[in-house]
């Protein structure tokens, strides 16, 4: 059995309820473009991976995507307490490092998600930061349910805390590249994601003529 797991946490592509901080600026339709295109990016970054893969849905299992994954919905009150589940079941099933990834990193690559599991080889927790103080990737070789537990999520203080809090508790930690999610308009229209893809930029224009 290889003892590696990547779990994959992703928002149904629905109007109106995806990049809702984007949308405040462009629009829903526009928003959901986005959100349907970094999908993409994330199916593609996880493609290469001879890693077993499980893609948790936040509403309803989609069969299009990710094919040949084991697919389920997310579990929990929270953003913590499903990703907490999400990795008791991945430890209960026998593996030993787990990474979980979100879907929305324009620059997510196989490489970054390689390199999480690679880092828990030599610590007990990883993370791959992102700017806006939070994180794109978590990853454990042993269950530290703590790191789900009263955090201040989609806060800029959220790495920083649970940082401290597993520093205290003396937990091996590592962290990745940083990386930025796109939450404004200001985030897409930095990005090569946005820059290099013409057709988005023409979808987007054309929604908002």
């Amino acid at each position: 059995m290889n003892k590696e797991l990547v779990i994959v946490f992703v928002k149904n592509i629905t109007l109106g309820k995806v990049k809702t901080r984007l949308a405040k600026t462009i629009g829903n339709q526009a928003a959901f473009e986005v959100y349907k295109a970094l999908v993409k990016v994330t199916e593609n970054a996880t493609k290469a991976l001879e890693t077993p893969l499980r893609v948790y849905f936040s509403d309803a299992v989609v069969d299009t995507k990710w094919k040949e994954a084991y697919k389920a919905v997310q579990r929990g009150h929270d953003l913590g307490e499903r990703m907490k589940n999400a990795f008791l079941q991945g430890f209960e099933d026998g593996y030993d490092r787990i990474v979980l990834i979100g879907s929305d990193l324009p620059d997510i690559s196989t490489t970054h998600i390689q390199n999480g599991l690679e880092a828990l080889k030599q610590t007990e927790v990883v993370f791959g930061p992102a700017e806006d103080g939070g994180y794109y990737l978590v990853g454990m070789s042993k269950m530290y349910e703590s790191i789900f537990d009263n955090k201040p999520w989609s806060q800029s203080n959220l790495l920083e805390e649970t940082l401290q809090e597993l520093q205290t508790n003396q937990v091996s930690v590592s962290t990745l590249e940083l990386l930025n999610d796109i939450d404004t308009f200001e985030d897409l229209e930095a990005s090569n994601f946005y820059k290099n893809n013409k057709l988005l930029q023409q979808k987007i224009k054309q929604i908002n003529a």
